[in-house]
């Protein structure tokens, strides 16, 4: 029995996993203007990426960074909470693996948040 509740809990981590790899794959066409001002903001060093799924601003960024992160995040929880309710699944949990993946992909020099909250360049 303890082997079927391993065996579902990768199932699931996997099944999360995907469905979080594909978050930023959308071709609403909001989503793809919102993404590139993302990347751009990204690059300059005002946004960067946060283990809960949702992207922060770094000190000092400008309103429009922070407007910028309020419209990403708000896209973001709405599928966050798709996938949630899809598969069952707490939406902390959905937000933990995407997060994590985003940290990972983020490429070298970008920010991103620390688990205690800090902002570094990766």
């Amino acid at each position: 029995m303890t082997s079927h509740l391993m065996t579902r809990r990768r199932f699931t981590r996997l099944t999360l996993s995907i469905l979080a790899a594909g978050l930023l794959a959308s071709s609403l066409p909001t989503l793809a203007l919102a993404q590139d001002a993302l990347a751009a903001a990204k690059a300059a060093g005002q946004i960067g990426e946060r283990p809960d799924g949702l992207v922060g601003t770094v000190p000092g960024a400008p309103a429009t960074a922070q407007a910028l992160a309020a419209q990403v995040n708000a896209q973001r929880l709405a599928r966050y909470r798709e996938i949630a309710q899809g598969n069952g699944t707490a939406l902390d949990k959905v937000q933990a693996v995407a997060g994590q993946q985003l940290i990972e992909r983020t490429p070298a020099g970008q920010f991103v948040m620390t688990a205690a909250g800090q902002w570094q360049r990766k």
